[in-house]
């Protein structure tokens, strides 16, 4: 039986970027989010072997911490030429200073090593593992992609992350050329493109009613 969500919700994660975007996904819902940083709660170690396990372990961790409903995702990109790399390692590519432009960096050159230098074979998608966690055990799981090319130079400096470099199937402008509203924005505003709107729809329908 799915549960909805009411009241206050934590949303666990220290990353700014990726707290902005759930801000935005969470407002037309009237929730009352906070973040973990903003409560001073520590990171859990992410121990999984998928997106989806490291999701839950953040959520859970957040949710006993606060005592609150939590609300996690564990997403990055994976290359097709390169068998799935970064995939759950996505973050940890960019460093401890979280120096992204390196990591796009560093998978150009694996891409170039490979000869993968046409668009057919620098095929990659993002994905987006989401879990809300109650203090009382219960768990709500979806999880979404999306499908794209990597280009290079990287373009744009919206968004966070890997975007400059992720040119979405079907569009002619990267994601760090893309608005926020345009990026994750829900229909009619938005065309829901990322992974982590596509994710979040998904969890809407079970676990969200709008205002």
């Amino acid at each position: 039986m799915h549960r909805r969500i009411t009241g206050k919700l934590v949303i666990a994660t220290h990353n700014p970027g990726k707290l902005v975007e759930m801000r935005e996904l969470l407002a037309p819902y009237g929730i009352e989010a906070v973040s973990a940083g903003e409560l001073g709660l520590g990171e859990p170690d992410e121990t999984g072997d998928t997106f989806q396990s490291n999701a839950r372990i953040k959520a859970i961790a957040a949710a006993d911490a606060a005592k609150l409903p939590a609300f996690a995702d564990d997403s990055g990109l994976a290359v097709d030429a390169l068998d799935g790399a970064p995939g759950i390692y996505s973050a940890r590519w960019a460093g401890a200073s979280k120096d992204f432009k390196a990591a796009m960096t560093q998978i150009e050159r694996l891409l170039q090593e490979r000869g993968a230098t046409t668009p057919d074979k620098r095929g990659a998608h993002f994905v987006s593992a989401l879990c809300v966690a109650w203090p009382d055990g219960h768990l709500e799981e979806v999880e979404a992609t999306a499908d794209g090319t990597l280009v290079w130079p990287p373009r744009g400096t919206a968004g966070f992350g890997y975007d400059p470099a992720f040119l979405p199937d079907g569009h002619t402008r990267t994601f760090g050329e893309m608005t926020s509203i345009e990026k994750h924005g829900l229909p009619p505003l938005g065309l829901g493109l990322s992974h982590r709107a596509r994710a979040f729809v998904k969890l809407a329908e079970i676990c969200l009613e709008p205002r």
